[in-house]
């Protein structure tokens, strides 16, 4: 039991390196090459990671600031929506009935 709780350990933190790789303010996108919808669902879906590390480092936002407007907002608006309200379908629902 000791080895599957350091296992899962390490695939966690390994997931967790693997998706800060691409946040908001890692200078990947420029003026030139503005972030679009689908590097807005990512930004959404890796937002509270980033809000943790923004903490950390100056650089590091929590939102893109070069985007291209509305598209970018559409796809991080609905990432944190569903990414967050997804997370009710874990949970589960006490029965009001003894």
């Amino acid at each position: 039991m000791k080895y599957k709780n350091a296992l899962w350990a390490t695939i966690l933190f390994i997931a967790l390196a693997t998706l800060t790789g691409c946040i908001p303010g890692d200078g990947r996108n420029t003026v030139q090459k503005p972030a679009g919808f689908f590097w807005g669902i990512w930004h959404g879906w890796v937002a509270p990671i980033s809000l943790i590390i923004s903490i950390f480092k100056k650089n590091i936002r929590l939102y893109e600031a070069f985007n291209n407007g509305w598209l970018y907002d559409f796809g991080f608006y609905i990432a944190v929506i569903s990414g967050f309200g997804g997370l009710s379908l874990f949970r589960r629902r006490k029965s009001s009935c003894k």
